[in-house]
């Protein structure tokens, strides 16, 4: 971190809380998904502030969704099932209230993907 420019600490700095804003929304609304962005936080914050880093894993709410994750644990079988059956009935949900073709299409494809990311990854051994 020493030798990164003030301009490229600021941008990941910026990257970081606005993924860690867009992790939060997606925990109330599972159109988005929490753990990328809350991955794509700590990446930011890895590199640009250790101690927003810090925060962002040990946080009480926020922690649990990606620090299994980051130690290689993999994810609890609930918050698949959770992240995948909410993310699947609310594409079903706008597809039905979005008549555009493309925009369908779009977020089918965006939800086959996601769906795929998560199974493919580690399950989080329950206990």
């Amino acid at each position: 971190m020493g030798n990164r420019s003030p301009l490229l600490r600021y941008t990941l700095l910026a990257i970081g809380w606005l993924s860690v804003a867009l992790g939060v929304i997606g925990i109330f609304l599972p159109v988005l998904p929490t753990t990328p962005f809350l991955l794509l936080a700590a990446a930011c914050f890895a590199r640009s502030s250790p101690r927003f880093y810090h925060w962002l894993v040990e946080h009480p709410q926020l922690g649990p969704w990606i620090r299994g994750y980051l130690d290689g644990d993999g994810i609890p079988l609930k918050g698949k099932v959770y992240a995948i059956g909410l993310m699947w009935l609310s594409i079903g949900v706008s597809c039905y209230l979005v008549p555009s073709p493309w925009a369908r299409g779009f977020m089918l494809t965006s939800a086959v993907l996601v769906t795929v990311f998560i199974l493919r990854q580690k399950t989080l051994p329950p206990g």
